[in-house]
């Protein structure tokens, strides 16, 4: 077993395409097994903290390596995604990497147990015939819906100073979850449909009162769509000068992607205004046909505009004034949420009500809920869904 274990660490050292997957915990706690030799006590010891490490992701150790193998981003699948030419001698060493990273996935836990010297208790993984290669070209091939690296994996995402990093627990928010501003919502979605399939889609602004849906019609539509290849970069107000790096990072990604500023303002003299107004107005960087901005605010004209402003000593005060009303129009799409009426507000109460199973005389609950939000910020998406909730909550505890 001495000679396996130095056969097994020597073809996982010798990774160049996917070295990356080395500084995976598993797979490091792995070659640390490989590297324990002859000494039994550390082989126990190793192998035990391999499989704790296998353990947080999966049973399936061929099905957990495959899965960092397509999810990995080398220097190989970007120049795929790309399109950019890649050298038969990078081809040959990938065809020969999959090979030995699909060997090591199929080395079974009685291989290795067999050989240790102990006879108390440690614990199986599983193994299955994979074929890595097959996966692997299936990857590609179907690349501009289910990218590469970290996007792969997920579909929402931040910045972390100048990174872009994952937003694990996602708003899971769907479509069906929303009710009523269906002609809205839609011209919101038929824009995203034509980013998605390659057609020019338009800087989106959704603007209206609070609590009508415009975050949450982002969201669904992301989470409805992800699997055709579309993602979500949220940016806020004060990383909107980092805009032409976010830009430049995903441009040439095979992905489609929406950057998404929630509640948007500005005040007058604010920097982050021409940040902005910069990349709507289409620098070079701003220009990709796979990235789209939708930004969301309870104001038509984005600016916090004061009486002060239109009559201070400014001498070309009513240009600046235009300049700062004008940066909504740089948005290819305007759509208004505006506040329900009475009958929308019920409407979408009755349609929530019905949803979670709560059956109440109609016009009961419409006493009920038009003096929920009489009581508190009045009508809206958002008052209709917390009153559903409140109903929620008072159910007896065998009908929640």
């Amino acid at each position: 077993m001495k000679d396996l274990f130095k056969e097994l660490d020597c073809e996982l050292n010798s990774l160049v395409i996917f070295r990356g997957i080395l500084k995976n915990s598993t797979v490091a706690a792995l070659a640390e097994l490989f590297e324990s030799g002859g000494d039994t006590a550390l082989q126990v010891k190793r192998y035990s903290a391999f499989v704790s490490e296998l353990y947080k992701h999966s049973e399936n150790l061929s099905r957990y390596m495959l899965k960092m193998v397509l999810d990995d981003e080398n220097a190989y699948i970007v120049s795929r995604a790309q399109g950019r030419p890649v050298g038969e001698l990078i081809e040959s060493c990938v065809k020969n990497e999959l090979e030995v990273i699909q060997k090591i996935s199929r080395i079974t836990s009685a291989q290795i147990t067999g050989e240790i010297n102990y006879s108390g208790f440690l614990p199986d993984w599983k193994t299955e015939e994979i074929n890595f290669s097959a996966e692997y070209a299936a990857r590609i091939a179907n690349i501009g819906s289910e990218g590469y690296g970290i996007y792969s994996t997920n579909h929402v995402f931040m910045l972390s100073g100048r990174e872009i990093i994952p937003v694990r627990h996602p708003d899971p928010i769907r479509l069906s979850d929303l009710y009523d501003y269906d002609r809205e919502r839609q011209a919101v979605i038929d824009n995203t449909l034509a980013l998605l399939s390659g057609k020019p889609a338009q800087n989106t602004l959704l603007y209206g009162d609070a609590g009508t849906g415009k975050s949450s019609t982002v969201k669904a539509i992301v989470n409805e769509y992800y699997d055709r290849g579309l993602r979500l970069i949220e940016v806020t107000k004060e990383q909107l000068r980092d805009l032409p790096f976010v830009i430049d990072k995903i441009s040439k990604n095979p992905l489609k992607f929406i950057i998404f500023i929630d509640d948007l303002s500005f005040a007058a003299d604010d920097n982050c205004f021409g940040a902005l107004k910069a990349t709507l107005e289409g620098t070079v960087s701003a220009k990709s046909d796979n990235i789209a901005i939708y930004a969301t605010s309870n104001r038509r004209h984005l600016v916090k505009e004061s009486f002060s402003d239109r009559s201070g000593d400014d001498i070309h005060r009513n240009d600046t004034i235009q300049e700062l009303i004008s940066l909504s129009s740089r948005f290819g799409l305007s759509v208004n949420f505006s506040k329900p009426d009475k009958k929308s507000y019920l409407n979408i109460v009755s349609a929530l009500a019905k949803k979670h199973g709560i059956y109440m005389d109609g016009q009961q609950l419409s006493i009920e809920a038009e003096a929920f939000a009489l009581a508190g910020k009045g009508r809206s998406a958002r008052t209709a869904k917390q009153f559903v909730n409140q109903l929620i909550n008072e159910l007896p505890e065998g009908e929640k």
